[in-house]
């Protein structure tokens, strides 16, 4: 039995990877689909089958056409949970999700698992389980845990492809980081800069956290120069 118990209005870092530690996302096309996924299953309706209808039908899938398609053709989109960020490696995943609904997060991450998992099989021919076993989860406790974990997702886990070290070790060059993070269009940080505006994430309380975008990358900033620790997150952080 799982030891979290997702009650609504709390919030939860969620986090799965490859079977074996294999890597999940082989190119930017399934990056691109795991997206939708977060969209389009976060419907308290059954849409087990809804991406591939819609290639069918439109030929090329992208989020204009997921816009469209949510405020024309289906009734009122009907969230099941928050998704207030999300990060996508090559072997796993990060979100932070709120419970909005009783029972939503475990709904949710079903049809994501499952969804992802059958695009994939079908895709390279392969069969079996994609994801090692059930997702893992850890309640946030209190808004500085919040704050951290905006940096430890949206920001150690990409400059991790630069800087391997850059847990233990903080950043060597901290304008190159920037550029990177910048330019990673895998994770919410460009959201939370206010450069891109998703469909997928919802900020809820997420807007307040930080007062502006300055305050945000100041944070980060003290953060990736040693003035402050990971300490806080500890017990929230997944390897």
């Amino acid at each position: 039995m799982r030891k979290v118990k997702f009650i609504p209005g709390n919030i939860y870092h969620i986090y799965n990877r490859g079977v074996e530690k294999r890597k999940i996302f082989l190119s930017d096309n399934d990056r691109w689909r795991f997206l939708q996924g977060l969209l389009l299953f976060n419907d308290q309706k059954t849409a087990s089958n809804i991406l591939f209808r819609l290639e069918r039908d439109k030929k090329m899938l992208n989020f204009k056409v997921l816009r469209d398609y949510l405020h024309h053709e289906v009734d009122e989109h009907r969230p099941l949970v928050r998704i207030m960020l999300d990060c996508l490696r090559p072997n796993h995943f990060h979100l932070l999700l709120e419970e909005i609904l009783e029972n939503g997060i475990s709904r949710f991450m079903q049809k994501l698992g499952i969804g992802y998992t059958k695009y994939f099989n079908t895709k390279y021919e392969r069969n079996g389980h994609l994801f090692q076993g059930r997702f893992q989860a850890v309640q946030v406790e209190n808004d500085e845990q919040f704050k951290y974990l905006f940096v430890y997702i949206n920001v150690i886990n990409p400059l991790q492809d630069i800087e391997p070290r850059i847990k233990e070790e903080g950043t060597k060059d901290l304008e190159k980081a920037f550029r990177y993070l910048e330019n990673y269009p895998w994770s919410t940080h460009q959201e939370y800069l206010g450069k891109r505006d998703s469909i997928i994430i919802d900020k809820g309380m997420a807007e307040n956290i930080f007062s502006n975008s300055e305050e945000y990358k100041c944070f980060i900033r003290d953060i990736l120069l040693g003035k402050k620790n990971l300490d806080p997150i500890k017990n929230l952080m997944f390897e």
